[in-house]
């Protein structure tokens, strides 16, 4: 299996594959650090048993896999699949480092990879299934891979004017760049299953059936009380607002940063520089 460049997510793959691998591999303990809250209460969701044969979908630099490894023990199974090559190295070094045997890592476009038939009791996923070009398709796909009596389950971001964690950038650093266009709907990217209604009519589609929404509030640290160079450096470098500054050169860009710098300091408290969030639980069975 491998991540094609004719696939239809060939955008995505070139981009998982280029800056966005380069950022997040340099900020993978940080961004770990961040989402570890909500990773675990997913996978608390999930509930992966003992022994069980599960699908990790947009793994990236590993942080779910070594956990699902974990909770299903040696006598379990995670395949892990995604497009960038850089992250899932980063996954690997981890999944050795860490001695789980039970960690497969492959370089794949989930959407339309020959995943083993029947396979898996669990897939799961977070922030992974948001950039399908046709999603219809994509999860079709992937249920095949689902034992008949197996789950899935997957985190989504809610709709963006609910994240202030990005919004608050973005609208931070809209002084400074042509007008944003907000993506058609239906179009792939972080905030693409916002919409519950689309959500459950893709998943229908694909033929999965039971589909439920959890909804759930996060906190996301950006850095510690006092430290808003280290918060405007980790917004300026995750999320939609990253692709606008990498089209603002020189001073635009610096005083966009600046912007931003200044945008998150009345979010600066006691506890961190803190934004909230709000997420879905996406649970079906196939």
């Amino acid at each position: 299996m491998q991540a094609e460049a004719n696939s239809p997510n060939a955008d995505q793959i070139a981009y998982w594959n280029g800056e966005a691998s380069s950022r997040w591999l340099t900020r993978q303990q940080h961004l770990d650090a961040t989402l570890e809250p909500l990773t675990r209460w997913a996978l608390d969701q999930a509930a992966p048993r003992a022994g069980e044969q599960v699908l990790d979908v947009g793994c990236g630099c590993g942080a779910t896999v070594l956990e699902l490894a974990r909770r299903v023990g040696p006598n379990g199974h995670v395949l892990g699949v995604d497009v960038s090559e850089p992250m899932l190295g980063q996954a690997r070094k981890r999944a050795a480092e860490a001695g789980l045997r039970q960690v497969e890592l492959v370089l794949a476009d989930a959407s339309a990879a020959k995943l083993p038939p029947a396979r898996h009791d669990l897939m799961f996923s977070r922030f992974g299934v948001m950039f399908f070009r046709n999603p219809v398709a994509a999860f079709a796909n992937l249920r095949r891979s689902l034992k008949p009596g197996g789950r899935l389950a997957f985190v989504c971001w809610q709709p963006l004017k609910l994240n202030p964690a990005f919004l608050v950038p973005l609208q931070a650093v809209a002084a400074f760049a042509p007008p944003r266009v907000p993506p058609a709907p239906g179009e792939p990217g972080p905030f693409a299953f916002g919409d519950p209604e689309h959500v459950r009519r893709i998943l229908t589609d694909a033929g999965f059936r039971d589909v439920a929404f959890v909804a759930h509030d996060i906190s996301m640290r950006l850095a510690a009380p006092g430290d808003l160079a280290a918060a405007e450096e980790h917004a300026s470098q995750t999320g939609p607002v990253a692709r606008v500054l990498a089209d603002l050169p020189g001073e635009a860009g610096l005083a966009a940063r600046a912007a931003i710098r200044e945008a998150l300091r009345r979010y600066d408290g006691p506890d961190g520089v803190a934004l909230g969030g709000k997420v879905w639980l996406v649970t079906a069975r196939p």
